[in-house]
């Protein structure tokens, strides 16, 4: 029986590594990508986070907006974190294809746009009543997600049961 599977370690200790990490890469890229290549703020980022369970007044709720964005990523990232860390637990085989970096790679990279697919096409329309636009940043959002999300949250889930 691996450290994965094994009932004595705890479901949270191996969860909690993963979603801090997932979280901070995926603050720290997605800041960047919008500061950066958008030319927006890190404020209005997190606003328009916020916007989906907020609505419109997420765009004017100044700091308290932009800390109601940072907890919703922080649920997002525990979210996808804790999918993947009860499907490798569950999964042998998904646990045996992360063993080497280049099975881990390949699950980052399903992973990731599997992660961008399911957001923007169900839960921000279910959260927001809006279809998905499928424009530039869409696009770029399925790419990014794969280094910015998945790389880090496979790779690190990989450690962490590794040494475990």
């Amino acid at each position: 029986m691996s450290n994965a599977e094994d009932p004595r370690v705890p479901f949270v200790r191996t969860l909690m590594p993963v979603w801090l990490v997932t979280a901070v890469w995926d603050f720290i890229c997605a800041t960047g990508l919008h500061v950066f290549a958008y030319h927006g703020t890190p404020a209005r980022l997190w606003q328009g986070v916020a916007f989906t369970v907020l609505g419109p007044r997420a765009l004017v709720g100044g700091a308290t907006a932009v800390a109601a964005g940072l907890i919703l990523h922080l649920a997002v990232a525990l979210v996808w974190s804790a999918l993947l860390v009860g499907a490798l637990r569950a999964w042998p085989a998904l646990r045996r294809a992360i063993r080497n970096p280049g099975g881990a790679f390949m699950v980052a990279v399903a992973y990731g746009p599997l992660i961008w697919l399911v957001m923007s096409l169900v839960v921000i329309p279910l959260a927001t009543g809006q279809p998905a636009k499928f424009g530039h940043r869409w696009w770029v959002q399925l790419g990014v997600h794969v280094p910015f999300v998945a790389l880090p949250l496979v790779f690190t889930a990989r450690r962490v049961l590794r040494n475990r």
